[in-house]
């Protein structure tokens, strides 16, 4: 994960900061020397690496002009907390905060995970072997396996999410916040949304499920790739229909032969030689968690659509001038590309 200065109209108060995190005691003087420095892989909440005292923590807050429901703190901070219990692969949490005088938001601070994060970027420069991409790919499915056979009950996250009717709530309420959003007209987004209300799988499971589960949200131990030590970004995280999880991952899972603009839009290291295609990356799935994937179209489009409603929010709010960030200035384009894709899939009857 790439971190650099502090984008401007980002910037943390740093007394106030300080002043909190002696109240929590994770370090021992207002007087330290604080650096702070901003996480820039993400496009959602706002991250940020705190040094100080010899010690590294990271800080989550909502950007400015976000809707609480979408970048709740309390939330994510509950969750991880809680996953911790019974998965090992989540960073500890340190605190959380809805005190608006500190920041002027709510925010968490946990531990800073050592290990490699996986973007395209980070790849592209390590040149990894055809080889250690199957490992990769085995080593970050094992940890999606292994969190949906979490015990969600047990460890006290009965109540995160209704698991009942699920799916229809997705389709609709992600259906809602692309209406929301739109700034162009795409007939793709309502042709797929109007295929999704007809062809939603009225039976399936339910699990604690991820809901943002990509290469670059995984923080794997070492470069053997035999270890995910950390999955981060729990902020989409409820109870629901695993392969909803799995369908969004597929979203992202861009691959060698898929058009240039999507590896563009999508920009990810599922691209190099090496890695597993969607449909064996669906087989590998289903081999190890025992489920079915027969329906795995429908989860597809589902995923791309929900990529092309965040792509299409973060947008809405670049054009409205609440970010300034350049990295936003074409994702309308990206938001109908996913639409475009979620037809071809459906025509074609194929995740590939």
């Amino acid at each position: 994960m790439s971190n650099q200065k502090v984008r401007e109209g980002e910037e943390l108060p740093e007394v106030a900061l300080k002043k909190y995190l002696q109240e929590i005691k994770l370090i021992n003087s207002v007087e330290s020397e604080l650096f702070v420095q901003q996480f820039t892989h993400g496009f959602s909440n706002l991250t940020y690496l705190l040094q100080i005292e010899n010690k590294e923590f990271v800080l989550r807050k909502p950007p400015k002009g976000a809707i609480k429901r979408g970048h709740d703190m309390n939330r994510e901070f509950k969750v991880q907390s809680a996953v911790q219990k019974a998965f090992s692969k989540v960073p500890r949490m340190h605190g959380f905060s809805d005190d608006e005088t500190i920041l002027g938001s709510d925010f968490y601070i946990m531990e800073k995970v050592e290990g490699v994060i996986l973007n395209y970027k980070e790849a592209k420069q390590r040149n990894i072997s055809e080889k250690d991409y199957k490992n990769i790919a085995n080593s970050w499915l094992d940890a999606l396996v292994e969190l949906h056979n979490v015990d969600y009950n047990a460890i006290g996250l009965a109540d995160l999410g209704k698991p009942d009717g699920y799916v229809q709530r997705q389709i609709s309420n992600w259906g809602k916040q692309y209406i929301k959003a739109k700034t162009d007209e795409y007939p793709e987004a309502e042709m797929v949304m109007n295929w999704m209300e007809e062809h939603q799988p009225k039976e399936y499971e339910h699990c604690l499920i991820h809901n943002d589960f990509k290469y670059d949200n995984v923080v794997f131990k070492d470069d053997s790739w035999q270890e995910v030590s950390a999955v981060l970004d729990w902020e989409m995280a409820t109870l629901g229909d695993p392969l909803m999880d799995l369908g969004t991952s597929l979203g992202y899972w861009t691959v060698a032969t898929d058009h240039d603009f999507v590896k563009q839009g999508i920009p990810s290291p599922t691209v190099f030689e090496g890695n597993p295609i969607r449909s064996e990356i669906a087989e590998m799935y289903a081999q190890k968690s025992g489920r079915n994937v027969d329906n795995l179209v429908f989860y597809y489009v589902f995923g791309l659509f929900k990529i092309a409603v965040i792509a299409q929010q973060i947008y809405y709010r670049f054009e409205k001038g609440w970010t300034t960030d350049p990295r936003f200035a074409n994702l309308n384009k990206a938001a109908e590309l996913c639409c475009k894709l979620a037809l071809k899939a459906i025509k074609t009857k194929s995740i590939d």
